[in-house]
Order: C-alpha cells, then structure tokens, then sequence
C-alpha cells in the first residue's frame, strides 16, 4: 500500500518492485506446477511399462477365420511350473472353445515331471475330444517327448515327430540319497523320532529298511502300469509292443513311428498347412506373469518346509 507522503516516483517504485516479486512467485509456482507433471507423467508411463511387460495379454478376442490353434507344452510338468494342468487345461479348453478353430495343434518340448499334472491333462484332453469330435488334436513334438510328456501327448488323435526328436521314457522313478556311512565316519548320531513305524519313510539319514524299500517299488509299479494303461489305450493297435518298450528306454523319432510310439513327421506349420488345412496358426496358450508366477513361488515356499523332510527323502514320483 503506498504511502501518500511519498512522492509518485518513489509509490511507482514499491509498487512495481512489488509487481516483480509477485509475478516472480507466480512464474516459480507455474515452474514447480510444470515439473510436477512432468514427474507424474514419467511415472505413468513407467507403470505403463511395468504393466505391459508383466500382463499376459492372451491371444487376443474371438478370431474371425478359420485357423488352427496352438497349445505350447514346455518345460518340466509340475504344479509350479509354467506348464502345469491349470495353464494347459485352460487353453486347451479356450481353443476348443473358439468356433473358428479348424483343429488344435499342442506343441511339446517336455522331458516329463509329475504324473498328477500329467495325468490331469490327458484327462482333460480325452473328455474334449468327446465333446467337440470334429475338432483333432494333434501332438508335435520338437526336441522332446518323454516320460509325463509322452503321457500327455498319446491322447492326441496322432502325434508327429522329428526325425531326431526324442521319445519314449515310459517309466517312473523315485530318486534320494542315502548318508549313514558318512554319518557314521563323522560320528554323527540321526536322532528320528516318528508317531506311526513308517513315518519316517525313505529318511536319507536312516538306514534303509528292506519293508519300506519294497512297498516303494509297490508305489512304483502301481504308476507304471497305470503310465503303461494310458499308453497301450491312446495308441491302441498302432503300438508294436516289444520287452522293452515299457522298460523306459527312448528312442528318436524316426525309431519312434516303427515303434508305433508315433505316426508321421511333420512340424507345427506342416500340420496346420497338410493335415487341418488351416495355415493361419493362432496361439492359445497361458503363460503366468510376473506376479503371479511369485505368488506361486511364495504359496509354495509356505507349504515347503511343511512337506520338506517327506521330500527330501521320498522327492516324489516322477515320469522323467
């Protein structure tokens, strides 16, 4: 406020000093305004990015053509896994599902895992098999089909292979290690204390029992003659049975369709092109994200040391 006693050129002077500071706080306010959504904006984007890269983003909606699906199985089978029965059921189910696929191509990289997983899939894929009758599933495997892969791929209508692919593995095995005779050069004493007299099954640091020993091959036998009943019902006559076809030898793939393990060479493409005559391929498989694949990590890190003195020592059964 300017004082009346003041002469004019001094009040003009307060006033445009005055003028300066206040525009000089509005441009630093406007400044500050400005880098803060500049700021905001970067971290947009950067949890855009975060987003798309951790997002499984799927095949897309309905595909308006005729086209063939594809279902990718790769890896260990286990429940943990990126292919486990959840992700291969799934999309299977979604390419069964789409009106416009001419017939399903489920692609197999695998050198086997857990029979459970394993198991589940077949199922799944003979019950789809029943539902939608003309849509064929066909198998192709790339480097590797054996043991739980295998399982999973003779209920396919017909499986192709490489010539160097490798199949076969029909077999279970249940794996460990035994640590008495350290322990005892250590001295070390295995102090085990069990409510139950086979509580302590397997248990590397005990020795071993004969008992236990033989109903572990029981457990053994019984899932290799269901693993063999899969087999013999998916290849039916195909199958040229010999002494060791079951025995869990493996074989390459042009060995393989002598075997009647599988029917013909063919890749993905050659598939969708000769045999579904549906070039275009369209991929349908479930790929965990980032998420939820540390979710999965986590949920099992919860149960582990639950189960961790049982699986060390027993370390499952496994078709590999």
């Amino acid at each position: 406020m300017s004082d009346p006693q003041l002469p004019e050129n001094e009040q003009n002077w307060e006033r445009k000093t005055l003028e300066k500071l206040v525009f000089a706080a509005l441009d630093e306010q406007r400044t500050r305004r400005r880098w803060g959504i500049f700021f905001r904006a970067i971290g947009l984007i950067y949890l855009l990015v975060i987003l798309v890269a951790v997002i499984d983003w799927g095949s897309g909606g309905e595909h308006q053509e005729r086209h063939s699906a594809l279902v990718n199985l790769q890896g260990v089978i286990e429940a943990k896994g990126e292919a486990n029965a959840e992700n291969l059921v799934a999309a299977l189910n979604a390419a069964f599902d789409e009106k416009n696929v001419a017939g399903v191509i489920l692609r197999i990289n695998s050198p086997g895992g857990s029979p459970v997983q394993a198991g589940i899939i077949n199922d799944e894929i003979r019950r789809l098999r029943v539902k939608y009758p003309d849509k064929p599933l066909y198998a192709v495997v790339e480097d590797m089909c054996a043991s739980g892969g295998y399982f999973v791929a003779v209920a396919a209508d017909r499986i192709y292979v490489n010539k160097a692919s490798v199949i076969g593995s029909i077999g279970v095995l249940m794996d460990g290690f035994g640590f008495t005779g350290v322990m005892d050069k250590l001295g070390v004493e295995r102090r085990l204390l069990t409510a139950g007299a086979n509580k302590g099954f397997l248990d590397p640091f005990s020795p071993q029992s004969p008992q236990q020993k033989e109903y572990a091959h029981a457990l053994l036998d019984d899932i290799h003659q269901q693993f063999i009943d899969v087999v013999k019902a998916g290849r039916g006559k195909r199958l040229k049975e010999t002494p060791e076809i079951f025995s869990g030898l493996i074989w390459t793939g042009a060995q393989s369709l002598q075997l009647g393990l599988a029917d013909d060479f063919g890749s993905v493409d050659s598939v969708a092109r000769d045999v579904i005559k549906a070039e275009k391929v369209f991929d349908y498989s479930v790929r965990d994200n980032i998420a939820e694949r540390f979710a999965k990590r986590l949920g099992a890190g919860a149960v582990n040391s639950f189960w961790k003195g049982f699986s060390e020592s027993l370390q499952g059964a496994s078709l590999r």
